[in-house]
């Protein structure tokens, strides 16, 4: 615990007012995505996180790793693959046997990394809840899938670190960045929107989702597009070759989340590769920097961005690489350099897709 300049300036009976003061600072009391109300009798110093997102995000808020002692497998999967790994080399190390990829906590393990509190899901269950709680540990609960949900968690675990001011300042970004595309593809017409397909996955199984509750539908929609799959029930569906055919979208995303998975995936399917999308060689994997640009995370108004700049680049004309170097600035304090960005954006993988040289260094 550090003291004050003026308490280490004054007398033994000073010095111990000031730490008597310090005890008696107010409590956090945050309610949660669940609607719990959750007391910390000061700034959390140790959180481990279950839900995927939320490592890196936390990472962002801090400035550092210090603060995050367990994180979720799949978590750490994206900070090894990704370039947060470089800027904070240690994160490696971070324990990440604390819960299943499938977000079932390990209790020992997860209680071993003493953590002073615990991020988990808010909408899956209390199977997922009541094991953490039983065994005495403090847990805020998140829910997902919408810009809303997204600003709300970032505010509850800044409060929860005591850094209230950086969530103000990240999502203030973000409400910059979506008013700007918002203001610009409210003038585009409905026949100029491009039918874009996400594919959640794409190399066992072809995946989609609808339009409710999907992130990559709002933002789809927030640049100017359509979702060719909006009229999937539910999210995650399991799709076929035959479907995207009917769909026949004019733009096709890769999801980050399969390390293998490249855009010769729909160019060398007999059936996929006569898409509008492959025929106008306009498939591109989502990036993958700090976090995976597909979900929420701390950097996705640098994928609204790039998004609008490949649907509509007669209308965006972001400088993708420096919105970048000033994001990660923000975000990591980290000089993000051009040989890192071009492994963000995948700019080899991209070859001559459609729009793209845009983002190469200049």
């Amino acid at each position: 615990m550090r003291l004050s300049r003026v308490c280490l300036s004054g007398s033994i009976a000073l010095v111990a007012s000031c730490v008597a003061g310090m005890a008696l600072a107010d409590p956090i009391t945050i309610v949660d995505q669940a609607g719990r109300t959750v007391t910390l009798p000061k700034p959390a110093e140790r959180i481990a996180s279950i839900p995927m997102p939320m490592a890196s995000t936390l990472i962002a808020i801090d400035g550092g790793t210090s603060r995050l002692v367990g994180m979720n497998p799949l978590s750490k999967t994206a900070i090894v693959e990704g370039v947060l790994g470089k800027i904070f080399p240690e994160a490696k190390d971070i324990p990440s046997d604390v819960t299943a990829p499938n977000f079932i906590p390990n209790v020992e393990e997860l209680a071993a990394t003493n953590p002073e509190l615990v991020v988990q899901w808010a909408d899956y269950g209390a199977d997922l809840v009541d094991p953490i709680t039983n065994a005495g540990l403090n847990v805020i609960l998140i829910s997902y899938g919408t810009e809303a949900k997204t600003q709300f968690y970032h505010q509850m675990v800044a409060d929860a670190m005591g850094r209230p001011e950086r969530a103000a300042e990240i999502n203030g970004w973000r409400e910059t960045v979506a008013a700007e595309l918002a203001a610009k593809t409210k003038g585009i017409a409905a026949d100029n929107r491009p039918k874009v397909l996400y594919l959640g996955r794409a190399m066992e199984n072809l995946t989609a989702s609808g339009n409710k509750g999907n992130y990559s539908a709002w933002y789809i929609d927030l640049v100017g597009g359509v979702n060719a799959s909006g009229d999937v029930e539910g999210n995650g569906t399991t799709i076929s070759p035959e479907q995207i055919a009917a769909w026949d979208p004019d733009v096709i995303l890769l999801n980050s989340f399969e390390p293998k998975l490249g855009i010769e995936r729909i160019y060398n399917d007999p059936i996929l590769s006569l898409t509008k999308a492959a025929q106008g060689k306009k498939v591109y994997k989502m990036p993958l920097g700090g976090y995976r640009w597909d979900p929420p995370s701390q950097e996705s108004p640098l994928t609204w961005m790039w998004l609008a700049n490949l649907l509509h680049p007669d209308v965006f004309s972001y400088d993708l690489r420096s919105e970048m170097k000033k994001a990660y600035k923000t975000l990591y304090n980290y000089d993000l350099g051009d040989d890192e960005i071009n492994g963000i954006l995948w700019t080899d993988m991209q070859g001559d897709a459609t729009n793209y040289a845009q983002f190469k260094a200049k």
